[in-house]
């Protein structure tokens, strides 16, 4: 009989529930949600989540906790990352998640997130023997991992993600070059830890996860009226089509990006950002073409759950600390 779990993400820009049953021989998805509840909206330079961004996150958790219900799960990871480990009043929002939904809500640090995106990544197929570069780009930290699918040999999680960019370096839309000017030069003073760590281990395939990447990938596939494989977690991004449609997201405002094929409302704000970041990144390496993973963080937490099952089918699986 296979075994029912959920997981939860509580991201900074987007939740996320995925709901699964396993066994011994994989996991078949229920039903998976992503909700853009910007939990780091308004707040998240001044390490605040505002009173409004908290009833978006208490309003999408009690709809979560009905579809968990309604499936019959009983065992749920449920997970928060930048915005609430950053907020002086992340405690007290944790505490009140737990009063009025029942959720215990673990606060990962930034190696402990890192190490699940690998975990998700490693598990769409991405990686081989190679030393490969990975990013996650979230709306309150920026991970990177340095690995291959033996293991990791180096990780980093850096706060500079979406929201805090946004805020502070997209003050026109279209973003001016004196913001990109000043973004990169941000990016060169905080991720000096990331430039070293690449020197040292030399990668050369940069592999993408989720978000940010998703939609990358969608806006490349649609300009080819081509439709994308919803089962395939593994996709090739070209270099040159990234760069074609990065010079666009830049140089386009909101409502102009919107109208791009493939581009979904709830990354239209952040994806300027992000992808500036990805074209500061790009330079460091000696890279082709990106692979992007459709697994990330939710699917890397899904992967010690399996785990767990392979080793005990009869395992708990609602604490994976």
């Amino acid at each position: 009989m296979k075994k029912k779990a959920a997981v939860i993400d509580m991201g900074t820009n987007t939740f996320h529930l995925l709901m699964v049953a396993l066994d011994e021989k994989g996991f078949e998805t229920l039903y998976k949600e992503k909700v853009p509840v910007k939990i780091g909206q308004g707040g998240i330079n001044q390490n605040l989540i505002l009173p409004d961004a908290q009833k978006r996150a208490l309003h999408t958790l009690d709809h979560f906790k009905h579809l968990i219900h309604g499936e019959h799960i009983d065992h749920v990871f449920a997970f928060a990352t930048s915005a609430v480990r950053n907020a002086e009043n992340g405690e007290d929002f944790v505490q009140q998640i737990q009063q009025q939904t029942g959720f215990h809500i673990q606060v990962i640090d930034g190696a402990r997130e890192a190490e699940l995106i690998y975990k998700g990544i490693r598990m769409s197929g991405c990686l081989d023997d190679a030393n490969a570069l990975m990013m996650d780009i979230g709306g309150g930290s920026v991970e990177f991992i340095i690995g291959n699918r033996h293991k990791i040999h180096w990780k980093g999680s850096f706060e500079i993600g979406g929201q805090r960019m946004l805020d502070r370096f997209h003050h026109q839309d279209p973003m001016s070059q004196e913001d990109r000017t000043h973004l990169v030069e941000y990016l060169s003073e905080h991720l000096k830890p990331l430039i070293a760590a690449l020197r040292q281990f030399q990668p050369k395939q940069l592999v993408g996860a989720s978000g940010t990447f998703d939609t990358l990938t969608d806006i490349f596939l649609a300009s080819k009226e081509v439709a994308k494989d919803r089962a395939t977690h593994k996709h090739l991004l070209p270099l040159e089509a990234f760069y074609e449609i990065s010079d666009r997201l830049v140089h386009l405002n909101k409502e102009e990006r919107l109208q791009i094929p493939g581009m979904i409302p709830m990354r239209v704000d952040m994806i300027v950002v992000a992808s500036c970041l990805i074209r500061y990144i790009i330079r460091q390496l000696d890279s082709g073409d990106l692979l992007c993973s459709t697994y990330s963080l939710k699917e890397g937490a899904l992967a010690e759950i399996m785990e767990r099952v392979d080793r005990n089918l009869g395992v708990t699986v609602n604490s994976l600390e």
